[in-house]
Formats: C-alpha cells, sequence, structure tokens
C-alpha cells in the first residue's frame, strides 16, 4: 500500500470521526485507530502474511492524561447504561420534545432512553435493564465515546 492511500485513509479517519478503521489489500492489511479527543490518528504496524493474533501493535503513544484537578465526580451507585459507540449524545428524538427519561424515571429493558447521532445516523440507545434513573451522565448535544457511560439505573 502506498503512502498517498495511507495519507487518505488518516485523512478519512480524521474528518468522519470514526474510531476505526481495518483494510485488507491482498496480503498487505493496515488499522488505523483514533483515540480520545482531537488526538491524530494512530496507525498500526501493517502485517504482511501474518494471522491477526501474530500482528503486532505499534504504539505511538496516547494524549497526555488529564490533570488531577479534573477528577471526575462521584457516580452514583447502580449499572450504569454505557455507549456502544462515538457519536452526539441526545435526550429527546428532536429539538424541543419530550426527553425520553428523566431523573426518577422508570425504564424497562429494551425501552429508548436516548439517541447517539453517528455519520448522520439517529441511533436509538435502550436500557440493557429494568430500573429507575438514578442519573444522566452527559448533557444534551455533548460528544460520546465508545464504552462512557450515559445513564446510571438502580
Amino acid at each position: 500500500m502506498d503512502l498517498r492511500k495511507l495519507k487518505t485513509l488518516i485523512d478519512l479517519v480524521q474528518q468522519s470521526g470514526i474510531a476505526e478503521l481495518e483494510i485488507t489489500e491482498g496480503e498487505e492489511k493496515v488499522r488505523i485507530s483514533r483515540f480520545g479527543n482531537g488526538a491524530a490518528p494512530v496507525m498500526m504496524a501493517p502485517a504482511v502474511a501474518q494471522p491477526m493474533a501474530a500482528m503486532p501493535a505499534l504504539d505511538l503513544g496516547e494524549p497526555a492524561a488529564a490533570p488531577a484537578a479534573e477528577a471526575p465526580a462521584a457516580e452514583p451507585e447502580g449499572h450504569a447504561v454505557k455507549s456502544p459507540m462515538v457519536g452526539t449524545f441526545y435526550r429527546s428524538s428532536a429539538p424541543g420534545s419530550k426527553p425520553f427519561v428523566e431523573v426518577g424515571s422508570a425504564v424497562k429493558s429494551g425501552e429508548t432512553v436516548c439517541i447517539i447521532e453517528a455519520m448522520k445516523l439517529l441511533n436509538e440507545i435502550e436500557a440493557d435493564r429494568d430500573g429507575v434513573i438514578k442519573a444522566i451522565l452527559v448533557e444534551n448535544g455533548q460528544p460520546v465515546e465508545y464504552g462512557q457511560p450515559l445513564f446510571v439505573i438502580g
């Protein structure tokens, strides 16, 4: 794979907001991953004719850790509903609409609790267990990362 193609792929990852891209071209395989907010993509070492488990990862470093002053607030105890993707968090189906849930709302497993917009697609996120919403951990319109806690269900 030539450098022009690699540069194009890196630019695509940066512009699209996707977290990871893997391309296989013949026996060559390239994986480009993006970590953190605004961090440059990290390119994994290409492997030629090696199984996936044996492919070495080239660690070009991650963004510096946040200062201790920005320690996260203690989350209420309970089950965390986490984001299944990178995108933008929305509490309601349309601007000005009633939010899907509020603190104190009873939810059932499978009930929509929010929407995450990713690459111009609106994805309904459902509660993965029955309970009561104890906390909403993300502000409306805020970007979210994969695995980031969104709600606490007690």
